[in-house]
């Protein structure tokens, strides 16, 4: 089996090697990380193509993370995919630890970033190992879409946790650490791009609600 790290990235260059040898420390497996990033971020552009070991994918400026993971997942092929980002920290052991809850009926594993008490206790996570054949179900109303493209930034992953529990398709490690280096955590500064993401907490936020009776249905 071969792992596809998808990284959608924005204006945060100096994340980028650090990133790439992270995971090089940490991953048992063949593996690829591969940087999504906005036309005309050049200094991140620069960034990935000059770091042995990560790959680029560019794409239109302003497209949101859930859509940069969709095209990263169309764009690759490995059997395993991890949503990511470029302010995570991945631990020793943390895919075998995935690995270990993956297998029957589960194809998402959510992973531990040390975050939110609901992500430390095993009833959420904002980041994610998928096997590949879960793309084929999809969201809850667009098969072959990992992620529902109309978020900006937030709640992606909450849409997808709750669409995995309904299919009794998820499973989550806590022991599977992948830091999430945040402000809100009190582990990195802040910066123009969480800023940015702040800004459409409140509209993403109403999306979410207004899909949650899709689940029902």
């Amino acid at each position: 089996m071969r792992l596809a790290v998808l990284v959608p990235v924005l204006a945060r260059p100096h994340r980028v090697q650090p990133l790439v040898e992270a995971f090089r420390r940490t991953t048992s497996l063949p593996h690829r990380v591969i940087f999504i990033a906005d036309a005309g971020d050049d200094e991140e552009i620069r960034a990935v193509q000059d770091c042995s070991g990560a790959d680029l994918i560019v794409v239109q400026a302003g497209t949101s993370y859930a859509r940069k993971i969709n095209v990263g997942v169309q764009a690759t092929d490995e059997a395993l995919i991890f949503t990511g980002a470029d302010d995570l920290e991945p631990h020793p052991g943390w895919l075998t630890a995935a690995l270990a809850r993956m297998g029957g009926p589960v194809q998402v594993v959510g992973v531990n970033d040390l975050g939110t008490a609901r992500v430390r206790e095993g009833r959420h996570a904002t980041s994610f190992l998928v096997d590949r054949r879960y793309v084929q179900a999809g969201t809850i109303d667009e098969p072959g879409v990992l992620m529902h493209p109309g978020y900006r930034h937030n709640y992606p992953d909450d849409e997808l946790a709750e669409t995995a529990r309904l299919r009794g398709a998820i499973a989550f490690a806590t022991d599977a650490i992948v830091e999430h280096l945040h402000p809100h955590f009190g582990n990195a500064p802040d910066d123009a791009t969480y800023r940015l993401g702040r800004e459409s907490f409140k509209a993403d936020g109403r999306l979410f609600r207004s899909r949650r009776s899709l689940w029902q249905a």
